[in-house]
């Protein structure tokens, strides 16, 4: 199984989209600043995650995400969980 995930900035409220393998593993990295690309952002919470069978639909999945369109989707689906904090 592969997950998209979406991460938030506490501090900046801004997201960060990936995929990965192991979500736990990566939540952890990312937190540990581990990961160059989240590193300066900290600390992050997973606000929303979803699995793929195989990597190639969760490439893609990510892709849209990281997108025009993809960001509309998301700011409509996650509407609460972003303006509550």
């Amino acid at each position: 199984m592969y997950y998209v995930y979406i991460l938030q900035s506490i501090r900046e409220k801004n997201l960060y989209i990936g995929f990965t393998k192991d979500l736990r593993k990566r939540l952890v990295n990312h937190n540990k600043g581990l990961t160059q690309s989240t590193k300066s952002r900290l600390p992050l919470r997973l606000i929303y995650y979803e699995g793929c069978i195989n990597e190639k639909d969760a490439r893609v999945r990510e892709i849209f995400l990281k997108s025009g369109r993809g960001h509309e989707v998301l700011y409509k689906q996650l509407n609460s969980t972003l303006f509550d904090h």
